[in-house]
């Protein structure tokens, strides 16, 4: 499963691109007001002996260690705030995770050699497999977990850090007219005919992420009897990329004219930054939000520092430091403040019906691999 398997209808696209972009980059979004940090405090509903925890912290040498599919971007605000919150934590290192990840945690939890403290991924099929051996995960229950919806605890022991939306990019230089949905993509290819010809893109569906995304949306998705055949109808205009960046960057340039399944992390702050170019939108069809799991590995070098990150990322504090960095935060009491995105502002914008919140559940193999084949058999050659 976790094997990595495997222009344009305007002439000057890229040169509008680069140009806007250029623009653009003069130009920043309003800034979200400061986030009051406590320092070294706890909330009062944190067990009396949690003082133990920060206290072992200190001993183990300022430093802890995530691998991660989160950009930096993402974590800049969250590592500012946690560093400022227990300031002896000078060194945050966050290593980019592909899906040859989980076996080497797994690799090094069987040799006593683990250098990771935390993985932070949005895979629900990864988690779960990852999950099943013992001693992956370090046993912990955050002392904020009965201060969260009942969706923030994806699997025992690991916890959503945010609940981003999937959404589809489109490039408007490419396509004038004004998609709401996956289902608008595919009617507009109908009525012009080849022009979106290998001008799509999706994620690889081989990959953790894109099989998540993918099956989640065609068969997690009640509201929307039509998901599959929608789905079946785009793979033919597509081609695979491994991620979201890729994805955005080539329908920035003009490679291609649309991509869907594609992460609000990157999608908000690109439709930003293009000055119009490019389009993000979360479907009418089916806007899938997808926990972006966090959960301490077994045997981790800096096991109380990943523990106060873990409470961290949890807490008023830190919901609002996921916030700033452009995630969906989802617990109460930060909505409606400027610049953040929230779940509960999510609801508001595109209703309840069209919300899809991913469970975590366990897929069986061969039905994984019957998916995926299939996938791959609609794909373009």
């Amino acid at each position: 499963m976790f094997e990595r398997a495997r222009w344009s209808r305007r002439v000057g696209v890229v040169a509008v691109a680069a140009a806007l972009l250029a623009v653009a980059s003069c130009a920043s979004a309003p800034a979200a007001p400061p986030n009051p940090i406590a320092v070294e405090q706890v909330p009062d509903y944190y067990p009396a002996d949690y003082q133990q925890i920060i206290e072992g912290s200190k001993a183990e040498g300022g430093e802890l260690v995530i691998n991660s599919g989160t950009a930096k971007e993402n974590w800049a605000p969250i590592f500012r705030d946690f560093q400022k919150k227990y300031p002896w934590v000078e060194s945050i290192l966050a290593k980019e995770s592909g899906a040859e990840g989980y076996q080497q945690l797994l690799n090094e939890i069987a040799t006593d050699s683990v250098q990771t403290d935390l993985m932070v991924v949005s895979s629900t099929q990864g988690w779960n497999e990852f999950a099943a051996h013992e001693g992956a995960l370090a046993e912990y229950r955050s002392p904020e977990a009965d201060h969260l919806p009942e969706f923030a605890e994806l699997l025992p022991n690991v916890y959503a850090m945010s609940l981003d939306p999937m959404g589809m990019v489109y490039n408007t230089a490419l396509i004038s007219s004004d998609l709401t949905s996956l289902a608008d993509l595919a009617d507009y290819a109908a009525a012009h005919p080849g022009e979106l010809d290998g001008k799509v893109t999706v994620r690889e569906g081989s990959t953790p992420f894109g099989f998540t995304v993918a099956y989640a949306w065609t068969e997690w998705n009640p509201k929307n009897p039509d998901a599959k055949a929608t789905f079946e109808k785009l793979l033919p205009l597509s081609r695979a990329e491994t991620s979201s960046g890729i994805q955005i960057e080539k329908v920035l340039s003009g490679e291609y004219a649309a991509g869907f399944l594609i992460s609000s992390a990157l999608g908000y702050e690109q439709e930003e930054r293009s000055g119009g170019l490019v389009k993000f939108v979360l479907p009418k069809d089916g806007t899938l939000l997808l926990g972006r799991g966090a959960g301490i590995i077994g045997k981790a070098p800096h096991p109380n520092t990943a523990r106060l990150f873990l409470d961290f990322l949890l807490s008023e504090e830190g919901q609002r430091a996921v916030a700033e960095g452009g995630l969906t935060a989802y617990r109460d009491g930060i909505e409606g403040t400027q610049g953040l995105r929230t779940y509960q502002d999510l609801v508001k914008e595109v209703g309840d019906d069209s919300i899809v919140v991913v469970p975590f559940d366990m897929v069986p193999q061969a039905e994984v691999e019957q998916y995926i084949a299939r996938f791959a058999e609609l794909l373009p050659g």
